[in-house]
């Protein structure tokens, strides 16, 4: 493990990245990730306003003496009105890394190289792939079809293989990863890293509630479904039974409006804006509209732990 590629491009003990999760990634959850040897990283979009983010990076970067590596994840497409903002401020005031999501990563490459920022960017299949390779990208996040939220169409074995044949920058395997046996099954077809984000929604520093929480500890693999009711694009879930209730397609009208080329841009940022709602109410406050975000790696989920020792299980 301690030979992977990940390790020594971050400076971390072992080759893993605390994912970043919408809601639930905070300050407290990496700083704990780091001083068990790993990488954290946030979405940006964690944060409401742009000094709200700053402040983040200057607490994890006080928190750094003894070393770590931290970073944000950033949308960098349209929908992202605040992206160019998070971008300058996360350049100005400095990170270890940058993961890039849902759209094309080339201004920020650009920016982020210019402050020694390494930038690694969501993919899920070779042609994005050797995309962003070719924009300079530090290496690819590998998106499976066990990743939590937003999952890719290929396993980890056949997208892990398929990009280490193709490209010469490293790959970093994100998805169906809840112990070190799936660590070393990653590593193991090429991988020189991974990207671990459900297993620590359950942990003691996750910024969401004990129900949600809970229900990663209760629920298992076998309870994970896709949804189009969240952002428009199929998306992981628990199978609650109000996710039953509302049904996991798009309304008939919005199937219609998405096949109107001027329209479809509008109608996905109207569903990602309800759906968005949706999850922060479920992961924030206790309701009974419980659409809750996760993968199936939280099969291993068995308590509610401390991010250091959800970090012991995971390595030992």
């Amino acid at each position: 493990m301690k030979s992977a590629k990940l390790a020594t491009l971050l400076q971390i003990k072992y080759p893993i990245i605390q994912a970043p999760m919408f809601l639930v990634s905070n300050t407290a959850m990496v700083i704990e990730a780091m001083k068990s040897g790993i990488a954290g990283c946030i979405p940006a979009l964690n944060y409401r306003t742009l000094d709200d983010l700053r402040v983040a990076i200057k607490e994890l970067k006080a928190a750094k003496v003894d070393g770590g590596s931290f970073g944000f994840n950033l949308i960098v497409n349209k929908s992202n009105l605040k992206f160019k903002g998070q971008l300058e401020v996360i350049c100005e005031e400095g990170v270890d890394f940058i993961i890039t999501s849902l759209g094309s990563p080339e201004e920020t490459i650009k920016e982020a190289h210019k402050k020694n920022i390494k930038v690694f960017c969501d993919v899920t299949d070779l042609k994005f792939a050797q995309k962003v390779e070719s924009l300079g990208a530090d290496a690819i996040i590998a998106v499976n079809n066990e990743a939590g939220g937003h999952r890719g169409l290929m396993s980890g074995e056949e997208l892990i293989k398929l990009l280490v044949a193709n490209c010469i920058i490293p790959v970093i395997s994100a998805g169906g990863v809840g112990c070190k046996a799936d660590i070393d099954k990653m590593l193991s077809y090429g991988a020189e890293g991974v990207s671990v984000g459900s297993p620590f929604i359950a942990s003691n520093e996750a910024g969401v509630t004990q129900e949600y929480k809970q229900a990663c500890v209760n629920y298992g693999a076998k309870d994970i479904i896709m949804t189009e009711r969240i952002s428009g694009t199929p998306c992981t879930v628990i199978n609650t039974t109000y996710v039953q209730k509302i049904g996991t397609k798009q309304s008939w009208i919005e199937s219609f409006l998405n096949k109107n080329k001027k329209l479809k841009k509008w109608v996905k940022m109207v569903r990602f804006m309800i759906g968005t709602n949706a999850v922060t109410n479920a992961a924030t406050k206790a309701t009974y509209k419980t659409v809750w975000v996760a993968g199936p790696s939280i099969e291993h989920t068995t308590a509610i732990l401390p991010v250091k020792e959800i970090i012991t299980k995971l390595v030992s």
